[in-house]
Parts: C-alpha cells; structure tokens; sequence
C-alpha cells in the first residue's frame, strides 16, 4: 500500500516514519510512504503556495496550482478515471466528515491513497471538485494544518494492514471494532468474544501485574479461571465505560436484552429509536 503525502512541511513527517508499529511496516515494505513539498511545484522564486481569497477576508488560501501539478508529476489517476476500490485522493480539513474505524478499515484495503494537507484558512475549493474523492477532519475542532491529522490517518490505516501488529486478530478486537464475524452473539449464552469492542463500542479495561498497585487490587473475576465469567465481566464493563465515555456509540451499537438491562442498571436510557 502506498501513501503520497501533499505538504509544505515535508520534514514534519520524519520522526513520524522513525518510531514504532509505522516504522516497521515501512521498514518491512507492508506500506510505503511518501512526502512531496508542495513548494516544488511553484514558479516563482518565492516559491508561493498561498495568496488571499476572492470577495475579501482574513487569511490566506492554498493555491491549486501546486496541487494539480504534484499530482500530475505524480501520476495520480485523474478523478473521472479514478478506480476508487484501488485508489482515493483525501483533503485533510476541518470542514471535512470525521474520520472514523470504519474508514481506516476501507482505506486500508486500497493500493494507493494520496493525502492533502489543508493549510491556512483553507485550500481552493477547486481542488476538491478536480482531484479529490473526499474531505475528512479528525475531529470537531481547528488545527493549524493538515499535517497531524494526516499522520493520525496514516497510522490508524496502515495497522489494519495483514502482518503489521504481531497478533492477527489485534487490529479487530478493539475499541471501535465492528460486530463478530459469526454475530454479535456467537455462544448459547450470548456473550461476544471476550476481547471484542463488539459493534463499536469502546474496549473494556485492561490490567497486569502486580495484581494490587498503591491500594488497588485488579477485579477478583480475573483471576478465578472461569472464562465465562471474564467474558461477561469484560462485556459489561466495555458498556460501562461506553457508557461514561462516549454515551453516543450506544445508540448504534448491536445490543443485547443483557446488555440493555446492565445499562438500564447503571441508569443510562436509550433513546426509543435504538431500542
């Protein structure tokens, strides 16, 4: 899987690549990264990227000359002609949808994704009409460009790829995981795999050792070797920290009676249409 990352501040990114789960897949070639400086796309010798809006205003705009060309020398598919089941062209911007699990999941399993860092008071809005498929924003607030988001982005995507964490299930059972591949409930009793964020909610708690730290002693059912009982333990207290964390998930989340009588136990009330 390759990455092409827009940018004026190509250096940005380079202790991003250097550290950690990215560093290895880049470094095994399970994905590859790239940084193009915008300002090398530039014809005059101030190497302009920007200039002010049309009808007045604060700030200033990033060109789309710049953009279209390192597009062009890059050889990105033109947008008509675009397979998007191989290849997508994303703007990083605050006016953008949010980023999500579920979208890192459908970009990782693309061949190629080119990435656009949004700068200044925003990028020409014929860019996202002429090259790219989608906006996205990493959240319902303002950054000083496109760069961070688009390591958050690189990141969550690229660990879904086959092979990059160590264990193949440990980029599914997670906060945000979507439902269990034989259903939500796969058991006679009912209860989802005990590792599962099952249909979006938030990962249960986890604990090592020692056992009990400065007073406090991990849940007894933990170690009483009665596996069922963990999973149901792990279950109720992924809903009860969806619960205090991220009320909203629930709303969408796959419920069961259980489930739903827990939360009414903890007194959180589901709005009737998610009932």
């Amino acid at each position: 899987m390759r990455f092409d990352i827009l940018t004026i501040f190509p250096r940005f990114f380079d202790d991003i690549f250097a550290h950690g789960v990215l560093q290895r897949a880049l470094r095994n070639g399970l994905a590859e990264a790239h940084t193009h400086d915008l300002r090398h796309f530039t014809h005059d010798r101030h190497k302009t990227v920007d200039d002010r809006p049309f009808g007045g205003g604060e700030g200033m705009v990033l060109k789309a000359q710049p953009i279209l060309e390192a597009a062009a020398a890059l050889g990105i598919t033109p947008k008509a002609e675009r397979d998007p089941r191989r290849e997508t062209v994303i703007l990083l911007s605050a006016s953008g949808k949010r980023f999500t699990q579920p979208i890192a999941r459908r970009l990782s399993q693309l061949q190629r994704v080119t990435l656009i860092c949004g700068r200044y008071e925003g990028v020409d809005e014929r860019i996202s009409q002429l090259l790219c498929d989608e906006e996205l924003s990493i959240g319902d607030y303002v950054l000083t460009g496109g760069e961070l988001p688009a390591a958050i982005l690189l990141d969550a995507t690229v660990r879904l790829l086959p092979g990059v964490l160590g264990h193949e299930d440990s980029n599914k059972y997670e906060s945000f995981g979507d439902a269990d591949e034989g259903g939500l409930h796969n058991d006679t009793d009912g209860v989802p795999r005990s590792t599962h964020g099952s249909g979006g909610l938030l990962d249960y708690p986890h604990y090592t050792r020692p056992a009990d730290l400065a007073g406090v002693a991990i849940p007894p059912v933990l170690t009483g070797g009665d596996h069922l009982a963990i999973r149901r333990w792990r279950r109720e207290a992924a809903l009860e920290k969806t619960a205090r964390n991220r009320p909203e998930l629930l709303q969408k989340a796959e419920l069961s009676e259980r489930d739903r009588e827990h939360l009414a136990q903890l007194g959180f009330e589901l709005e009737k249409n998610a009932l």
